[in-house]
C-alpha cells in the first residue's frame, strides 16, 4: 500500500529562494529586463549573465551563474581572461524579454560608438563568492534601441539598481532606464532613466551638498524632485540601491524616488509628488540604456552590479521586499572581506 500522499511531498526539494524579479511578478507588476553581472535576479535562472571579451585576441566567453538563481561564476570569468584585460560585451537580460544590451552606438552627443565597460577592475564578493562588477570609467556604454515590452508613451514604470557610492563624477549621465530609440534628443518627457551621480549647474537639479544622488533623466534635465533644486541628501553607502517610479495620468503627473544602504536597513523616499513641469503626460519612448544619457552623452563614470525595469508602478511593499532581499545577497567590498578574513 502506497503512503499518503504529504508523507511523499515531505522528500520533495526545498524551493529556491526568491529574487527581486519573482518579488515583482508576485506582486503583478513583472520584470521587462533585468541584467547584472553579480547575480541572478530570478531564482530559476540558469543562463549567462553577461559575455566577456578578451582584448588580446577578441576571444568571446559567456558567464552564467554557479547554480540556479546564484551569483556569477568568477572563476570562469578569471580562467579565461588569465590576468589579461577583459570587457563586457553584452550583459543578458534574463527576463523574458530577452532585451539584451550591447555595446552602444553613436549618438547626437557623441557620434562615435561607446567602449565597453572594465570587466576586471572591481572584484567583490555577493553571497560569499567573488564576483565582478562592470566598472565605467567615460566613454563607456550599453544600449538597446529594438526592445520589447518596455513602458512606452505615459506609461507606468519601475526601475532599480545598484551602484557603487563610490565611484561616480559629475559628467552626463550614468543612466539605467528608459531612452529615445533614435539615440538622439527628443525633448522632455521621452526618456525616464535611473542617474546616479553629482552632476549640478545648468539642468541637473541636484540636492544639499556635494552628493552623489538619486535622479531621474528625463531628458534635457536631471531632476531629484519637480522643483530646480531638491532637498535630497547626500548618498554616502558604499553600495547602494536606486530607485525611481514614474506613474501614469495627466498634468501635473506623479513619480517617486527611493534609495538606501544595499548592505543594510530598508528605503528611504527621497521624493514622492509631482513631475517638473513640461513632464506630464510622459513621451517614453522604449530603448534601453546603461551608463550614457539618452542621445549618447558619455561622460559619466560608475558601477553597475545589478538593475531590472518593471511594467507598472510598484507597491511600497514589494520595494521593501526587493531591498531586503538586496540585502540578503551580502554585497561586500574585497578590502573589507580581507579585513574581516
Amino acid at each position: 500500500m502506497l503512503p499518503p500522499l504529504p508523507l511523499l511531498c515531505a522528500f520533495a526539494a526545498k524551493p529556491l529562494a526568491e529574487r527581486p524579479c519573482d518579488l515583482f511578478g508576485a506582486a503583478g507588476t513583472p520584470c521587462v529586463a533585468a541584467h547584472s553581472t553579480v547575480r541572478a535576479l530570478y531564482a530559476s535562472y540558469t543562463g549567462a549573465l553577461y559575455q566577456l571579451r578578451r582584448e588580446s585576441d577578441g576571444a568571446l566567453r559567456d558567464i552564467g551563474v554557479l547554480a540556479a538563481g546564484g551569483v556569477a561564476d568568477a572563476a570562469a570569468q578569471e580562467a579565461f581572461c588569465q590576468a589579461q584585460p577583459c570587457v563586457i560585451a553584452r550583459i543578458y537580460d534574463q527576463s523574458p524579454s530577452r532585451n539584451h544590451l550591447g555595446v552602444a552606438a553613436g549618438g547626437g552627443a557623441r557620434p562615435s560608438a561607446d567602449r565597453p565597460a572594465n570587466a576586471s577592475a572591481e572584484r567583490l564578493y555577493v553571497d560569499g563568492h567573488a564576483v565582478y562588477s562592470a566598472y565605467f570609467e567615460g566613454g563607456m556604454g550599453y544600449r538597446n534601441d529594438t526592445t520589447t515590452n518596455i513602458a512606452k508613451g505615459d506609461e507606468a514604470q519601475c526601475i532599480y539598481m545598484v551602484t557603487s557610492g563610490r565611484h561616480f563624477n559629475n559628467g552626463c549621465c550614468f543612466d539605467y532606464g528608459n531612452a529615445e530609440t533614435d539615440n538622439l534628443d527628443e525633448g522632455a518627457g521621452t526618456m525616464e532613466a535611473l542617474y546616479f551621480g553629482n552632476a549640478t549647474g545648468g539642468l541637473n537639479h541636484g540636492g544639499k551638498g556635494p552628493g552623489p544622488w538619486i535622479m531621474a533623466d528625463m531628458e534635457n534635465a536631471l531632476w531629484g524632485a519637480n522643483v530646480v533644486k531638491s532637498n535630497e541628501e547626500p548618498i554616502f553607502h558604499e553600495f547602494v540601491t536606486a530607485m525611481i517610479k514614474g506613474d501614469s495620468g495627466p498634468a501635473p503627473g506623479h513619480w517617486a524616488i527611493k534609495g538606501g544602504n544595499a548592505q543594510a536597513g530598508g528605503l528611504k523616499v527621497y521624493w514622492d509628488g509631482e513631475r517638473a513641469p513640461g513632464y506630464a503626460p510622459m513621451k517614453k519612448q522604449g530603448a534601453i540604456i546603461l551608463g550614457i544619457g539618452g542621445d549618447n552623452s558619455n561622460w559619466a563614470t560608475g558601477t553597475f552590479y545589478e538593475g531590472a525595469m518593471v511594467k507598472g508602478y510598484t507597491s511600497d511593499a514589494v520595494d521593501d521586499a526587493v531591498q531586503a532581499n538586496i540585502v540578503s545577497a551580502g554585497y561586500m567590498s574585497a578590502s573589507s572581506k580581507k579585513s574581516r578574513s
